[in-house]
C-alpha cells in the first residue's frame, strides 16, 4: 500500500509540477479505483447511458486534468478532490434531468411487454435522479451549516474513502471523521426522511 501511494504521490507532484505524461500514468494507475467508485455510484438502472460508468470516470479525470494546477498533494487527497469532482458532476446531471422533466413534453405511445419493462426502467431511473438531486440539495444546505460534515459525506459517499483515508484526506482524526459521518448521516436522513446513506 505505501508503494502505491508513493507513486500515486510522485506522480500526482510531477503532474502538478507541469509534467503531462505524469498524469497519463496517474490515471492509468487509479483507473480501477476509479471506475469502482463510478460503478457504485452509477448502480443498474439508475441513470440512463448518457451517464455510464466509463463517461463518469471520464468527466472526472477531465475535472481532474483541470486542476492539476491546484497541488494536489497525495493520495488521500487526490480522492477527496475525485470524490468532490463526482459529487459535482452527479449534481449538474441530476439537476439538468429535473429541469429537463420539468419542462418535458410527452407523448403517448403504445405499450408492449418490451416496452413497459423500458418505461418501468426509465421511471426507476428517473426516481433515482430525484433521489440524487434531493441529495445535492440536502448537502448544500447541511455545508451552510457543517461544511466539515459534508466534506466528509463527499469523501465517504462519493468517493468511497474508508474512514482512516477521509481522516487523512482532510487532515482530521478519525474519531471527528466518525462523529461527522454519524452527524451528516443523522441530519441528511432527517432531511430526506426515507433515504439514508449507506454505513
Amino acid at each position: 500500500m505505501s508503494d502505491a501511494n508513493e507513486t500515486v504521490t510522485g506522480l500526482l507532484r510531477q503532474w502538478a509540477g507541469g509534467h503531462a505524461p505524469a498524469g497519463d500514468r496517474l490515471f492509468s494507475l487509479v483507473y480501477d479505483e476509479l471506475r469502482t467508485v463510478a460503478r457504485r455510484q452509477r448502480r443498474p438502472s439508475q441513470f440512463d447511458d448518457t451517464l455510464n460508468t466509463t463517461a463518469l470516470v471520464h468527466e472526472v479525470y477531465l475535472r481532474l486534468s483541470a486542476s492539476a494546477a491546484l497541488g494536489i498533494n497525495d493520495r488521500a487527497h487526490f480522492y477527496a478532490v475525485a470524490a468532490q469532482a463526482t459529487r459535482q458532476i452527479l449534481s449538474n446531471y441530476a439537476r439538468r434531468r429535473h429541469t429537463q422533466k420539468r419542462g418535458a413534453g410527452g407523448h403517448t405511445v403504445p405499450l408492449d411487454d418490451a416496452h413497459a419493462q423500458r418505461v418501468t426502467s426509465v421511471h426507476a431511473g428517473a426516481a433515482a435522479t430525484d433521489r440524487l438531486w434531493d441529495l445535492e440539495l440536502a448537502l448544500q444546505a447541511l455545508q451552510q451549516l457543517h461544511p466539515r460534515p459534508c466534506r466528509v459525506v463527499e469523501c465517504r459517499y462519493f468517493g468511497g474513502l474508508s474512514i482512516p483515508d477521509t481522516a487523512a484526506a482532510l487532515g482530521i482524526s478519525e474519531a471527528t471523521v466518525k462523529r461527522d459521518w454519524a452527524l451528516a448521516q443523522a441530519w441528511l436522513c432527517r432531511e430526506l426522511r426515507d433515504h439514508a446513506l449507506p454505513a
